[in-house]
């Protein structure tokens, strides 16, 4: 399951807001069963959240002109750690993507 969470952002690329929320449901049907998919949905969302701060802030810079070689690197980004995170998830690791601003925190 918590492949599915990280695989789940992919549906981004056919549904508005679908990076977001594939990710969401499948963490909030199973984050209270299964501590991994909890931790894993918390990384992925985190993940996307930032990424959508990131989205925005290179849409202003493409005013400027660098922000579209921006957009080309977060999809890029995007793509790769997120088959990093899915590979990671198969294993049993559990994968914290790197720039993410950690907007849920860990349960304590």
């Amino acid at each position: 399951m918590g492949v599915a969470v990280h695989l789940a952002s992919f549906s981004g690329y056919l549904i508005p807001f679908g990076s977001i929320l594939g990710p969401l449901i499948v963490w909030l049907m199973k984050r209270d069963e299964i501590a991994f998919v909890d931790t894993c949905g918390r990384n992925c969302l985190n993940f996307k959240l930032s990424l959508v701060v990131y989205v925005f802030i290179s849409l202003i810079l493409a005013f400027v002109g660098i922000g579209f070689i921006l957009l080309g690197l977060i999809a890029i980004a995007d793509i790769v750690l997120t088959i990093i995170a899915a590979m990671k998830a198969s294993e049993g690791e559990s994968y914290r993507y790197p720039l993410s601003i950690q907007f849920l925190k860990a349960r304590q």
